[in-house]
């Protein structure tokens, strides 16, 4: 089975002024996550890529650029998740076509099936590819939570390999000790990641990896290696970073202040797509703060 890594970054994508892909930007945004982040795989098209304002062509465009672009530097795990069993199979399959080495399966949202509709939705999407699948537990954001027994009835399925898990460390923890050799958990929220790992996870899927993944990096491998002490120093320095980036105390939509703070650092990814808007003089203000501390 493939091995995603520890730190995984759930990837921007950047916009031209007509808010149009800018691929000149994407490629450069690609070397940097992995030649100066450290990122051992990439999502394309999850949240952090306003995948609900993506085409369909888009991101079958997408998928392909970043395949190409990576050549096997890092793995590339496809956002094809949706609240349509359809219209995910339909993604994931060009997903796989496109040369992706897994997909992200995020939880049906709005809709709001129960737990048996969920099970059978992802089990219908792994069941239509040979990619692994990491499915996506965000509870905040889908109106609905996969429970870690639904979780761990899933992991059952051969090529369902991992969860991206938001819901609780209770959760973490639960599925976890629980889970088939094999399927790994992944925290989906950087201020839980390092505690998330102390209890069972393998990695995390982040953010913030887009500007202090380096960083991050070594606080994995620090406990990893047994230096527990030294993680949790780093945590503590990083922490303000974790949190400041979605919004505490002004609260900010995902990727509005990683795409801000990237463009601080000269990496240059456009403003984000409506409904999402820029952040505010003030806003970015505190967002400027939170790297001159």
């Amino acid at each position: 089975m493939v091995n995603f890594g520890r730190l995984i970054t759930a990837m921007v994508t950047p916009f031209d002024q007509q808010g149009e892909i800018d691929w000149t930007a994407l490629s450069s945004l690609i070397d940097y996550l992995i030649e100066e982040q450290h990122s051992e795989s990439l999502v394309v098209s999850g949240t952090t890529g306003e995948s609900p304002t993506l085409s369909d062509d888009e991101k079958i465009k997408l998928f392909a650029f970043v395949v190409e672009k990576a050549a096997g530097r890092c793995k590339i795990i496809a956002g094809t998740g949706s609240n349509n069993t359809r219209h995910s199979i339909h993604l994931t399959r060009a997903a796989e076509q496109a040369g992706a080495d897994g997909v992200l399966l995020v939880v049906p949202y709005y809709n709001k099936p129960n737990q048996e509709g969920m099970y059978q939705h992802f089990e219908s999407i792994a069941n239509s590819t040979s990619l692994p699948a990491i499915l996506y537990n965000v509870p905040s954001r889908t109106g609905a939570s996969l429970t870690a027994e639904t979780t761990l009835r899933l992991a059952q399925i051969p090529n369902i390999v991992g969860t991206k898990e938001c819901a609780s460390l209770a959760q973490v923890t639960q599925i976890a000790a629980s889970a088939p050799e094999g399927f790994l958990v992944y925290s989906g929220d950087d201020a839980s990641g390092l505690p998330a790992m102390a209890v069972g996870a393998y990695g995390i899927i982040s953010v913030a990896s887009h500007v202090v993944g380096a960083e991050m990096k070594q606080m994995i491998d620090s406990l990893v290696g047994g230096h527990s002490q030294e993680a949790a120093k780093l945590h503590q320095q990083l922490f303000p970073i974790f949190k400041g980036l979605f919004g505490c105390p002004h609260p900010l939509p995902n990727p509005v202040a990683v795409k801000y703070a990237l463009e601080l650092r000269g990496i240059k990814v456009g403003s984000v797509r409506l409904p999402l808007i820029p952040p505010t003089e003030d806003e970015a203000e505190f967002i400027k703060k939170l790297f001159t501390r």
